[in-house]
């Protein structure tokens, strides 16, 4: 079943001589509780690609389906809406609330949706983060795997149509590196949650099901990955 369609997205900035097609014609589905890495150089595309897909951004001309749902058919209040209900968002450098406790930017998107939080679901992510022990504490007096961990618990919350995640290790050390990615991905395998990540890193981009990699706004390849030579992964991030 696709949870994700994506039909002839183009994204162009300016005009003329100063015209940037920034993504052209790019067109593919992504199959419930899948994990699809998107690669390519700086500028290639592929974080124009994410901001369409999570709505974020209008495409100059192509549609987007999410759970069946034409997300650029919306106006911008509704669009809003079903982003928060519907999408996780991880970005690098985590976009936390700096004057909010992690529960509190965990439950977020409850908050603003002015919804009773899901008390069960705050203490399972507290304690699939590890995080139980920081409930109370700022984004400033964590570290930056930690304060990942509660943008991931974040996005998880409303158990949402597609987490997307934009060089969710980018600003981390190599073991927190890798605890976000191990997190992310028994997330995607827990929950059968379908995941979508730019990442530079190919290593990182080997752990999913599926590559898309973009080179000046277009599609070049779109390929699977053997899952044998998958690294053990799904430990919980110390």
């Amino acid at each position: 079943m696709s949870i994700l369609r994506v039909e002839q997205l183009t994204k162009i900035y300016g005009k003329d001589d100063a015209q940037v097609n920034a993504l052209v014609g790019a067109s593919f589905t992504v199959e419930k509780g899948s994990f699809v890495a998107v690669v390519g150089a700086s500028g290639s595309g592929k974080s124009t690609l994410l901001h369409l897909v999570g709505g974020i951004d209008r495409p100059t001309s192509g549609k987007v389906h999410i759970d069946g749902q034409d997300i650029f058919a919306m106006n911008e209040s509704n669009l809003a809406i079903f982003r928060r209900r519907n999408m996780g968002i991880v970005y690098q450098f985590y976009n936390l609330i700096p004057t909010l406790t992690t529960e509190e930017n965990i439950m977020l998107p409850y908050l603003l949706d002015g919804r009773k939080p899901n008390q069960a679901m705050l203490k399972e992510l507290l304690e699939l983060t590890g995080l139980t022990n920081r409930a109370n504490h700022l984004p400033s007096q964590l570290s930056g795997g930690q304060q990942q961990r509660v943008s991931i618990a974040r996005a998880l919350i409303n158990s949402p149509a597609v987490i997307l995640a934009d060089e969710p290790t980018g600003n981390l050390d190599s073991k927190s590196s890798r605890d976000i990615l191990d997190l992310l991905v028994m997330a995607n395998k827990r929950y059968n949650q379908t995941l979508i990540m730019i990442t530079h890193d190919e290593k990182i981009a080997l752990q999913a099901d599926r590559i898309i990699t973009i080179s000046d706004g277009h599609i070049i390849s779109d390929e699977g990955v053997r899952h044998e030579a998958h690294s053990k992964i799904g430990q919980s991030p110390a």
